[in-house]
């Protein structure tokens, strides 16, 4: 995947740090699902969708929820009209996304490359660069991270130890205090075997 950006620029989110070297693009992206996310702060469509794609980019990568993050790189590609409306806009999103620096002329390279017309638009991308999915918007608004194993498949990924913390059906309806709850079920869950092992323990002994 690295490929597709040789020579370009990336930047790392909410930094001024620059992914620019062949070795740093192939560390980010190689063996995983790219999604290219072209949109724009002001669109209200994008407005609408981007929390939902925080979300299932969150559900999918982060610690509170997954064991160990999926095998899966966002690159923001935006139509924003200032670099103010940018960074502004990746301020509120995850700090693992990656973008396309504002002004950047391959952003347009890459709307011409994949068709994209109108935003909000999500390109799904194998680790070779070929196309998954034209546009996933609908996908995830309509699956949500369950979608993922469907690219993981298509993308010839084998990643056993990638396991979600939840059920994929009822990640909308969880609430952000669900991983401390499972944190302490994990604990109590502990404590409870701890707690059986020595009473039979003291059981074989008397």
């Amino acid at each position: 995947m690295a490929a597709l950006f040789t020579g370009k620029v990336l930047m790392a989110n909410r930094e001024r740090d620059e992914v620019e070297t062949e070795r740093e693009l192939g560390r980010a992206l190689d063996n995983k699902v790219l999604l290219l996310y072209f949109g724009s702060g002001r669109c209200p469509r994008c407005r609408q969708f981007s929390p939902l794609l925080k979300d299932f980019f969150l559900r999918l990568t982060d610690e509170f929820y997954v064991e160990r993050a999926s095998q899966l790189v966002l690159v923001y590609v935006s139509r924003d009209e200032t670099e103010e409306e940018q960074s502004a806009f990746l301020r509120t999103m995850p700090k693992r996304w990656l973008a396309v620096p504002f002004g950047d002329a391959f952003k347009r390279e890459l709307e011409l490359r994949f068709a994209v017309s109108e935003v909000p638009a999500v390109v799904v991308l194998k680790p070779n660069g070929e196309v998954i999915v034209g546009n996933a918007v609908e996908e995830i608004q309509r699956m949500g991270p369950a979608c993922f194993r469907n690219w993981q498949e298509a993308a010839e990924l084998v990643d056993r130890n990638f396991l979600l913390a939840e059920d994929f059906e009822d990640w909308s309806r969880r609430s952000i205090t669900d991983p401390i709850r499972r944190l302490k079920y994990k604990l109590d869950k502990k404590t409870e075997a701890k707690t059986k092992e020595r009473k039979e323990e003291g059981e074989e002994s008397s």
